[in-house]
């Protein structure tokens, strides 16, 4: 029998939208463009792609939004001839961003949306669902901001970000005989902060970098045991459990460059720092029943381009592209968290009817097969998820 709960598991075993379990679909109009706006996406959304972007509002601008993301993944055992997957679940993170510029150069504004998460539920009869059957993480950032203008072409931005973050799980026992089931559920806060430049180098290119730093999460819930033999009830006892979580600190740069009216050309290159998940673990009240579990996730750049033309001035199309690589290594990779490197097609549209705009974005996301070599769990993971982001406008 598995004695312990690895905290991995707690962080969502399911294909999220990017890499791990990060979601970077927090405008529908970056996401028509492959998210690739750190250079120059001015409205107030940019609370999340670069601080130092919301001085381009004009005098109040508000953007309220959802992303539907639809994954499905499936595992093939070695030796194996079919493939067992996931139940249809679609997970909805929202996203709100509120910026006013009383002053000429100055901006403030405050962001909420979920920049880390996702949702799974595996079939009933999985192979895997002793290590991982059910479960979701949602985070939760409130990003008040601040921008200046400190010369024509340079910008600065600061951010705070406060996070609370919430789990919860649901994973089969092995009793040999019998099956019993593990409950988890757990929240707690955290804080980071971000920071982000752009400078205009020429009247048509623009560059932008933006630093958002980890956040340490000190999740603490409760252990629900059920089904649970005789022999095993004193030692798998409902109780007390917590773990610490570090969501991992990203480095983005990106350009953005106008060779005509009513084009932009925009690439951005982001460094996410998963080695944060080295070796994780949930701490029981009852420490006989710890068992850490090394991950050994490495940092990895994520590729995004995109463009965008005006049909007409208040009229755009949208295309892009990203290439997102997993942060697993094989040896580490299971059902608890499958993942696999990401290629990812988008397209978008958007119109103005001031002082009003709607964006639609779409994400094909195909994920490439990639091979466990997990004791145990050896396999090979691969999927696919469909997109759909709607975000809607107001500028005064």
């Amino acid at each position: 029998m598995k004695k312990a709960l690895s905290l991995v598991t707690l962080l969502a075993a399911g294909a999220s939208q990017a890499a791990g379990f990060q979601i970077d679909t927090h405008s529908a109009r970056a996401t028509g463009m492959g998210s690739a706006a750190t250079a120059w996406l001015d409205d107030s959304s940019a609370i999340y792609s670069n601080a130092a972007n919301i001085v381009g509002v004009n005098k109040l601008d508000i953007t309220l939004g959802d992303t539907g993301i639809l994954p499905s993944i499936n595992f093939t055992p070695v030796g194996a001839s079919a493939s067992q997957g996931q139940k249809t679940t679609l997970s909805p993170p929202p996203h709100l961003f509120i910026v006013a510029k009383p002053f000429d150069r100055a901006a403030f504004g405050v962001g909420v949306f979920t920049p880390y998460g996702a949702r799974s539920r595996w079939v009933d009869d999985f192979v895997g669902r002793f290590r991982g059957h059910e479960s979701a993480l949602a985070t939760y950032y409130i990003n008040p901001t601040f921008a200046y203008e400190l010369h024509p072409r340079f910008r600065f931005g600061v951010g705070l970000d406060i996070a609370r973050a919430t789990i919860d799980l649901r994973r089969q026992l092995n009793f040999v005989n019998s099956e019993g089931t593990i409950h988890l559920g757990g929240a707690d806060w955290g804080s980071g902060f971000n920071v982000g430049v752009q400078a205009s180098i020429l009247d048509n290119l623009k560059m932008g970098l933006q630093y958002r730093s980890a956040v340490k999460i000190g999740f603490k819930g409760k252990a629900d045991f059920q089904n649970i033999p005789t022999e095993f009830q004193s030692l798998l006892q409902d109780q007390k459990a917590t773990a610490d979580v570090t969501l991992p600190s990203t480095v983005t740069a990106g350009l953005a460059y106008s060779p005509m009216d009513r084009l932009l050309i925009a690439a951005d290159a982001s460094w996410v720092d998963w080695s944060t998940f080295s070796e994780l673990a949930i701490h029981f009240e009852n420490p006989a029943i710890d068992n850490p579990v090394p991950k050994k996730w490495r940092a990895r750049w994520k590729y995004s381009i995109g463009g965008e033309y005006g049909v007409t001035p208040d009229l755009q199309v949208r295309l892009g592209f990203v290439y997102d690589p997993s942060p697993s290594p094989n040896s580490t990779l299971t059902p608890d968290l499958p993942d696999a490197n990401r290629l990812k097609v988008t397209a978008g549209v958007g119109y103005q009817f001031k002082p009003f705009r709607a964006d639609l974005g779409y994400q094909f996301v195909a994920l490439s097969d990639k091979q466990s070599t997990s004791p145990g769990m050896s396999g090979t993971y691969s999927g696919t998820a469909h997109v759909f982001g709607l975000t809607l406008g107001y500028s005064m």
